[in-house]
């Protein structure tokens, strides 16, 4: 069967219900086992269906909290992070012509470590409460996504190696001051608590963040597949979309700037976890084929379900103590990273393509 021939729709169905196992098992598994059905009857009970028909409650308050409290906002950010940064990275991949991209390609990721840095080393936003960490990371997103527009348009035409080697700069260049604040902080529990951030963790999610979170990923999402016909004209090459009418220049522009402010979110929200763009659009090219109408749904679904399976492991198998989630995420990420390099370097070089 060619992989392409697969119908969208029932791909997205059996990863519906792949994802909210997923959840399920997020939520349910850990140091006190919670039962599925008391999983969901919490959260039908806490999200206005107990205006409607609520759920006795017949399990103990104790799991009410570990549910609805901890692991729950955990899991659906970790999916909702998960499901932004698998669309980004497709749409990357593509702009970018470079098979490798993902979303920290244009140093957001090194942005909201400065943000998230100042906040936590130099007392920066303190009056903003438990909104300064995520509003300084998400504040250094953005100054990084200004800096990269600039720095690609002062560099003549905005190709995408030109936003390529001006992400480059900034990602190195806002790491190193990221690096200098930690090592010059004498406050050594600041640092050990930015230094866990940057690793990446959902162990401080609050609704609030995943409410946040989830309006823009869902806004972008709907962006970016609106603009899926684009894509797939600017994937056949550049000369190829302009004679199908397409501002391969404009687009380009506006993509990224979608692309970036759900990157800038996501990373707000959970640190920088690594290579879960760049996973899934290449998992789910090999299943579906080409067509961002059917990449982009199958890859945000695949993103969130391993997204979340990744937390549930990140708390669980190094229990009582919890490994940050990029450890994981770049365990699972190195290998398939070293695969690509070798599948794809063999055929056609891993170069940017201008």
């Amino acid at each position: 069967m060619r992989a392409r021939s697969l119908p969208v729709a029932a791909v997205v169905a059996i990863l519906i219900v792949v994802t909210v196992a997923c959840l399920t098992a997020g939520v349910s598994l850990g140091p006190v086992q919670v039962k599925a059905t008391t999983v969901w009857s919490v959260a039908w009970n806490n999200t206005g269906g107990r205006l409607l028909a609520p759920v006795p409650v017949t399990w103990p308050r104790g799991d009410e909290q570990i549910v609805w409290l901890v692991r729950m906002p955990r899991a659906a950010l970790a999916a909702v992070v998960g499901a932004a940064l698998a669309a980004v990275g497709a749409v990357m991949q593509t702009l970018l012509r470079n098979p490798l991209a993902d979303p920290y390609l244009l140093g957001v990721s090194s942005g909201a470590s400065v943000g998230a840095a100042v906040v936590a080393l130099l007392g920066a936003l303190s009056s903003w409460g438990v909104y300064a960490l995520p509003s300084g990371a998400f504040l250094g997103a953005l100054l990084a996504v200004l800096l990269v527009t600039a720095l690609g348009r002062r560099s003549g035409r905005a190709g995408p190696v030109q936003m390529v080697l001006a992400g480059v700069v900034v990602s190195y260049v806002l790491s190193a001051v990221t690096s200098y604040l930690v090592i010059s902080s004498p406050d050594h529990q600041a640092v050990r608590g930015v230094l866990f951030w940057l690793l990446g963790t959902v162990a401080g999610a609050r609704w609030d963040v995943v409410a946040l979170t989830a309006v823009v990923a869902a806004a972008g999402g709907v962006a970016l597949l609106a603009r899926a016909r684009v894509l797939n004209a600017i994937s056949g090459g550049e000369e190829s979309a302009a004679t199908l009418g397409v501002d391969v220049a404009r687009e380009r522009y506006l993509l990224l700037g979608v692309c970036a402010l759900m990157t800038a979110v996501a990373v707000a929200g959970v640190g920088a976890v690594g290579f879960v763009g760049l996973m899934a659009p290449h998992a789910v090219r090999l299943v579906m084929g080409a067509d961002h109408r059917a990449v982009l749904p199958v890859a945000m679904l695949t993103g969130a379900s391993f997204l979340v399976l990744a937390d549930l492991a990140a708390r669980t198998v190094a229990a009582p103590a919890e490994l940050p989630l990029g450890v994981l995420t770049a365990l699972c990420g190195g290998p398939f990273f070293l695969w690509l390099l070798l599948r794809r370097g063999g055929r056609s070089g891993l170069g940017v393509t201008a």
